[in-house]
């Protein structure tokens, strides 16, 4: 539950760090996701999800 936690830290700070170093890129990054039709945000939803899971599996083994 430890790593969980920790994760879900880490992923706070890496979303602060994009907001804090470049706030116009991820202004623009949210207003296309915006314009984007969900069917399609879900897929990339759904490819990032796939990708994490993938780089979950191949750190922790």
């Amino acid at each position: 539950m430890t790593d969980l936690w920790a994760a879900l830290a880490l992923v706070a700070v890496i979303e602060g760090l994009m907001l804090f170093a470049f706030p116009g890129v991820w202004r623009r990054a949210a207003e296309q996701m915006l314009s984007m039709p969900l069917g399609q945000l879900r897929v990339v939803g759904g490819v990032v999800m796939a990708a994490g899971l993938i780089a979950l599996y191949l750190v922790r083994g």
